[in-house]
């Protein structure tokens, strides 16, 4: 996160709206594509209902993230609740594969084998889908305007910012939504070859695919929230900037060691290791970490914990724990305190 990055109320006000209208959207079209899908008997449409069903629970676990996440710390999560926002988005990715994903799959293969029910096409699913992809488009742009101005504010291309987020929200929404745009295309595609050829075949190729397809954006939601639960680094660039400010400090002869962690959404703990110069007396020393940890607070909007060790830089065990952390970066270390990222 840069310098200027906004207070995390701003953006939590604007991914608790991208949520809400996103799942406002989703609810109303599963039920039409239900209705369809009931009157068509369509693999495909009903595939699509699931899908929209996957998506609904999906912001209902999102605004519970939202809201669970806003606590503040207490004696018992001395850190906060930040983290919290991160576990309930990965039940959202563990939804949409358990609810849309499977039962698309289910769909599909039981109409391929020619278990599924009786179809017909009709002309209320063309409505229903297009009237969908209205209103998916709707939310859509809405979760393209959020990541590409927030993209912007931090000074990075859309592909980096999706990749090095620290809000899941709005990147779930994003994908979930154009997912949805996807599956509407491929049920368009199944319904209407389905009618052309008779051949039910293609309604249920058509589920198959909104099935792998929705396994795929689960996958990708999943591993992004795996790593921020087990406890992701800060964005590089705020790690360099950290770096650079506690090496330009008088009193620091070298940074040892520097390690970050997101703590949740705009929330990064820090934990380094300086080598102090010799000279400092203990009262010295003691000034020194007060005032470096409340620059660094104040300079960058997402520090929210500092802790500073003063070590030696010359401890061998020390040494060859940041060298099996960091690898051949660390060998790059001088003595003008140039730590690993």
């Amino acid at each position: 996160m840069s310098e200027e990055s906004a207070k995390s109320g701003g953006s939590g006000g604007e991914s608790t709206l991208t949520v809400l209208l996103a799942g406002g959207v989703n609810l109303a079209i599963a039920v039409m594509k239900l209705i369809a899908g009931i009157i068509t008997g369509s693999g495909a449409m009903l595939s699509e209902a699931a899908h929209s069903v996957a998506d609904t629970i999906t912001e209902v676990l999102l605004l519970t993230a939202l809201k669970r996440s806003a606590r503040p710390a207490d004696r018992v999560h001395p850190f906060g609740y930040g983290k919290e926002r991160y576990f309930w988005s990965l039940l959202a990715a563990v939804s949409i594969f358990a609810s849309g994903a499977m039962f698309a799959l289910y769909e599909g293969i039981s109409t391929l084998f020619g278990h599924g029910e009786a179809q017909s096409t009709s002309l209320l699913s063309y409505i229903v889908l297009a009237v969908a992809f209205l209103l998916e488009g709707t939310s859509w742009v809405q979760a393209v305007r959020q990541v590409v101005r927030e993209s912007k504010a931090e000074n990075q291309s859309l592909w980096a910012y999706l990749r090095l987020i620290d809000d899941p929200t709005p990147k779930t929404v994003l994908f979930e939504d154009s997912a949805a745009l996807i599956g509407l295309l491929l049920a368009f595609g199944g319904i209407g070859l389905h009618q052309l050829t008779g051949s039910e075949i293609w309604d249920g190729i058509a589920s198959i695919a909104i099935g792998l397809l929705l396994a795929c954006v689960a996958y990708l939601l999943g591993r992004t929230n795996r790593g921020l639960l087990v406890g992701r680094q800060a964005h590089p660039r705020l790690v360099r900037a950290i770096r650079d400010h506690l090496s330009g400090a008088p009193e620091i002869e070298a940074v040892v060691d520097l390690q970050t962690m997101l703590m949740g959404t705009d929330q990064v703990l820090v934990c380094t290791r300086v080598d102090f110069d010799d000279s400092l007396g203990a009262a010295d020393l003691e000034r020194a970490c007060v005032r470096l940890a409340s620059e660094l607070a104040e300079r960058f909007n997402d520090v929210t914990e500092v802790f500073i060790e003063p070590v030696p830089r010359s401890d061998p065990e020390l040494r060859a724990t940041v060298l099996a952390r960091y690898g051949d970066v660390a060998e790059r270390w001088n003595k003008s305190s140039q730590a690993p990222q």
